[in-house]
């Protein structure tokens, strides 16, 4: 081999091995980078004796819903959102609330499942590509409309049965069998459309755009960790909006599914391969239908 073609071969493998590097450095730095932003404009709102008179039955709560929520959404490519607000409104807290905790805690979990599809080689970085801005764009309309437009306890009903249509989705898919392989047009449109109903109902990013992928014959493998990936984009670009336009609230809640997730997002990438998705996803979908309907049982 000749010099020029090794010093090529070196230049192609440093530039690879830095593309690489990004996948990781690039939710790290923006992770870090939140955690300096939120302790510097909300350090006054916390004391050592409020801190740990937060950790009672309520976060307790908080932070199995994080760990069972995001062993779900690593495991099946969907339903944080789905199964998190569900949990939350059932047990009284406000959508407003709610979106936001599950939106920030995202931030985190998503950021830390990315990493992780990164390291097990889960993710297709072409179709990340295609759902990320789009995603973004639309997870930013709907952050922005509920939290300075919409009403949040007049759509808690709507959302609770939305809610129920996500969960009806995961179970259809689930119950498909036979899927034939076609090519997935208008990538963007899904996207947007899953980032908008994901920022404005708590979830659906999952169950929209995972589902959607899974349902036109994507390897499953791949469309998980690509869908998750995104994520951390959608949510990132989500949970600012609700930070500039909302503010933050339920400090509790926020915490609570951020350790929970976190520790299970490893755990989930994990196990992606190793649990049979269709009588998971039929479980998580009538869970959330439950929950939905208790939810519309105490409005109505």
């Amino acid at each position: 081999m000749s010099k020029e073609n090794k010093e090529n071969t070196v230049a192609v493998k440093i530039e690879t091995s830095f593309k690489e590097r990004l996948w990781v450095v690039i939710p790290v730095v923006l992770l870090v980078g939140l955690i300096a932003t939120l302790v510097y404009n909300h350090h006054a709102e916390f004391s050592w004796n409020g801190f740990v008179a937060g950790f009672d039955t309520d976060f307790l709560i908080f932070f199995c819903i994080g760990v069972f929520a995001q062993l779900v959404d690593g495991t099946l490519g969907m339903g944080y959102g789905a199964t998190s607000t569900s949990f939350l409104l059932a047990y009284g807290v406000p959508p407003v609330v709610s979106s936001t905790g599950v939106h920030v805690a995202e931030m985190f979990t998503t950021g830390v499942s990315a990493i992780s599809h990164h390291k097990f080689g889960n993710i297709n970085k072409k179709l990340v590509r295609h759902l990320l801005i789009p995603g973004v764009l639309g997870s930013i309309t709907g952050a922005y409309l509920l939290s300075d437009v919409i009403d949040g306890d007049v759509i808690k009903p709507f959302i609770a049965v939305y809610m129920i249509v996500l969960a009806c989705i995961i179970i259809r898919k689930a119950m498909q069998k036979n899927i034939i392989k076609k090519k997935t047009k208008r990538l963007g449109i899904l996207a947007s459309f899953g980032g908008f109903m994901d920022a404005v109902g708590g979830g659906g990013w999952g169950p929209i755009v995972t589902s959607t992928l899974l349902g036109r014959g994507r390897n499953p493998r791949y469309t998980i960790g690509s869908v998750n990936a995104a994520e951390f984009a959608v949510s990132f670009a989500s949970g600012i909006t609700f930070m500039i336009f909302g503010g933050i609230e339920g400090w509790q809640v926020i915490i609570g599914l951020i350790l929970g997730g976190v520790i299970a997002a490893p755990i989930a990438a994990l196990l992606v391969n190793k649990i049979k998705r269709q009588p998971m996803m039929i479980l998580v979908g009538i869970l959330i239908i439950v929950l939905s309907l208790r939810t519309l049982s105490k409005l109505l």
